[in-house]
């Protein structure tokens, strides 16, 4: 089996996601986006639209869920991995929208949530049902303490990236990665705040839903 980035079939070409120019994209994420492995997706229709979802997210989460593609993608090549690259990008792009969407959290906590928003925008574009369930598991089980042991690259890769970022944890796999895009797009107590975002949300999801919810 070969080894490194493997980029599937989108399955309908492309022609109707959008895409972002680049240079439409916040000035903040410019020097994450001109790392070869952002650069090279830029013109991917796929990529433009989960782009344009990341976006929409608070500023620090948006740079978090860059980051964390890219030191995922930096613990493949380090490692050889084959994986969906496109499709890791989605999925870090989705991974924490629960946490900041404001429907209501249900059962499994806003992990579930974003591989629903996950499943929903990748449906949207045409993604095929297999390559949707991977993804979906992948964003859907980021929180555990460690990978489920049947875990698929993307799933494994987008756990490192995640927890690499906010908690250090891995750096010896991939040493000066962290420290070198937190310098490019720092974002201060960003690791503060999401562990407080992280509490709010499983607060959230024990209270009883306001009265016009429950109807």
């Amino acid at each position: 089996m070969a080894t490194g980035p493997k980029e599937p079939e989108s399955g309908d070409g492309g022609e109707s996601w959008p895409a972002v120019p680049p240079q439409e994209l916040p000035g903040t994420w410019q020097p994450l986006l001109e790392r070869p492995a952002l650069a090279e997706l830029l013109g991917h229709p796929l990529a433009g639209a989960a782009l344009t979802h990341i976006r929409r997210l608070p500023p620090a989460v948006a740079v978090h869920s860059l980051r964390t593609f890219l030191l995922a993608d930096a613990c493949a090549r380090a490692g050889g991995t084959a994986y969906d690259r496109v499709g890791l990008l989605a999925a870090t792009a989705f991974h924490d929208a629960g946490l900041v969407d404001r429907a209501r959290v249900g059962r499994g906590g806003f992990p579930a949530r974003s591989a629903e928003l996950l499943d929903r925008f990748l449906a949207a574009h045409r993604v095929g049902a297999a390559r949707r369930a991977a993804l979906t598991r992948a964003v859907r089980d980021h929180m555990r303490p460690l990978p489920a042991r049947d875990a698929g690259p993307e799933a494994r890769l987008l756990h490192f990236g995640a927890w690499l970022d906010v908690t250090g944890r891995g750096e010896r796999l991939v040493p000066g990665d962290r420290r070198r895009l937190s310098e490019l797009a720092p974002t201060p107590w960003f690791a503060v705040s999401f562990s407080a975002r992280v509490a709010a949300c499983g607060l959230r999801r024990v209270l009883p839903a306001p009265p016009a919810a429950r109807r």
